[in-house]
């Protein structure tokens, strides 16, 4: 599917997965809304959405303007007409109005949608929370074909996300994705009020961000990827030009660079990272932990501030993620001090650590995060030695496990992960002793060993996705597979509008 069908098509504008009669139309509580909202509350009328409608928005903030712009573009792909955007210093009588709330007793993310029959206000604690409030609205509209008006079902609806960090990893170091694809993939994670998107930018096998410092890591370590195909990276403009195509959609981009190993990709550009003086040779493997920089080498350390300062100075979110994982050719001896220096290195160009599990041997900085993948010692002593914890059970939530032994991508070194299987899990009580005030949120990685275009992409993300997007905002007690199975299911018309590749799981009831 490319990006100009998600424009034309939009996200079904998305998820009106109501039917056609009035009882539904006028039913709030009907709208088969994910991530679970807290509460619905329907008043039993509908409001009349149509070209006519002007959104309006509370002069004076930040953001607000382009989540009304983006509310707009939707209107306008569904009913064919142009929809007006205004900034007004008076809460209006009619149409939509985005602003924030006055009194400040909202918590971060947070917005009331309250639908009436002439207007339709979206108050949120911040920016992001009139965003996310927008893509609930966007849900309750049915998709009745163009120059039709659009009966919203009228109510209130206040909602507040379970976790601050709802995430998904794309590795473009494996295969490489291009700018357009990965806008795509940043367009589904809006869709579902997901708010960060980790690129795993470098591996063995490609590395895939500019550094105008070191220019050979594109010129040569750039070039491959696994199978051999050509591969591909992205220039300092077009970083940037994901990081705003992002942060627009209330997404913060985190950058990683995997080190000390999977470091093939780098080694093989400049001789001089490696302990013998000699590059290696560009690998298309899969393999695994053979890499390493070396860690008693000056020019190492030279090497890792520049990239950290240059990835860091057009990445305004606030982390970097140093890899860490899987660096079985480093001694512990090597790897603990290697680590303590990176992470100095960050702090020094003002960003917080992330790192896998594994850098928990090392002493995390202060407000460092230990993503959980696969050692549960490791992600516990992490949090013994004060760092938060990022949930990313590899069991549980890496996108790129197949569903089952027929599912034609994908790897099952961790098992198998149904669509149920992915959903029904508390990160709060998933490692015994790390509560939910300890983790900072939830990730689900797609690793790309398997993976090598945007309709396998799409065949692996979804439909878990929306199901890890739950897990984020949505709280434990409000959750349920048997609930949940019949609102994913009415997802089929919008992952068929959309023209997405999605695993049609048995498991789940799927709308005609």
């Amino acid at each position: 599917m490319k990006l100009k069908q998600y424009l034309v098509l939009t996200a079904a504008l998305i998820v009106t997965l109501s039917a056609c009669t009035e009882s539904v139309q006028t039913d709030l509580t009907q709208t088969a809304f994910i991530p679970k909202p807290v509460s619905v509350t329907a008043t039993g009328s509908a409001f009349n959405l149509n070209g006519s409608t002007t959104i309006y928005v509370q002069e004076g903030v930040d953001g607000l303007l382009s989540s009304a712009e983006f509310l707009a573009k939707k209107i306008d792909q569904v009913t064919g007409a142009s929809v007006s955007t205004e900034t007004v210093s008076t809460k209006p009588t009619e149409g939509v109005y985005l602003s924030l709330s006055e009194d400040g007793g909202m918590t971060e993310q947070s917005y009331e949608l309250n639908i009436d029959k002439k207007l339709i206000t979206i108050t949120g604690a911040d920016a992001a929370g009139c965003f996310f409030g927008v893509q609930t609205l966007l849900q309750t509209i049915p998709v009745k074909g163009t120059e039709e008006a659009l009966l919203v079902p009228t109510g209130v609806i206040s909602d507040h996300p379970e976790f601050g960090y709802r995430g998904m990893m794309l590795d473009v170091a494996r295969h490489f994705f291009n700018v357009e694809e990965v806008k795509q993939v940043i367009d589904f994670l809006a869709m579902y009020k997901m708010n960060y998107l980790h690129l795993h930018l470098s591996d063995d096998q490609g590395w895939r961000i500019e550094i105008k410092s070191w220019p050979k890591l594109t010129e040569i370590g750039s070039s491959l990827e696994v199978g051999g195909g050509a591969g591909g990276f992205y220039t300092q403009e077009q970083y940037s030009e994901l990081v705003q195509y992002a942060a627009d959609r209330q997404i913060t981009i985190v950058p990683e660079i995997d080190m000390p190993g999977h470091t093939n990709a780098a080694l093989a550009s400049y001789a001089e990272l490696n302990c013998n003086g000699k590059a290696t040779e560009l690998y298309t493997g899969t393999k695994v932990g053979f890499s390493t920089l070396c860690t008693d080498k000056e020019i190492t350390y030279q090497f890792i501030d520049d990239v950290v300062r240059e990835i860091s100075e057009i990445t305004p979110g606030p982390y970097f993620h140093i890899g860490g994982d899987e660096s079985h050719s480093t001694p512990l001896e090597d790897y603990i001090p290697f680590v303590d220096k990176v992470q100095q290195i960050v702090l020094k160009h003002g960003k917080k650590v992330i790192g896998w599990d594994e850098i928990a041997n090392a002493t995390p900085v202060e407000n460092a995060t230990v993503q959980f993948w696969a050692d549960v010692e490791n992600t516990t002593m992490g949090v013994e030695k004060g760092a938060q914890v990022l949930m990313s059970p590899a069991a549980r939530a890496y996108l790129d496990m197949q569903y089952d032994s027929t599912t034609q991508y994908g790897l099952h070194w961790a098992g198998y992960i149904e669509v149920d299987h992915g959903y029904d899990w508390n990160p709060a009580t998933l490692v015994p002793g790390i509560g939910k005030d300890k983790i900072l949120g939830i990730e689900a990685p797609l690793w790309s060993e398997t993976v090598t275009n945007i309709s396998e992409v799409e065949y692996m993300v979804f439909p878990r996705l929306p199901g890890y997007a739950e897990i984020g905002w949505t709280a434990p007690d409000q959750r349920s597979w048997d609930e949940y199975k019949v609102r994913l299911g009415k997802q089929a018309k919008v992952f068929d509008a959309l023209g997405i590749n999605y695993y049609k799981s048995a498991l789940v009831p799927w709308a005609e």
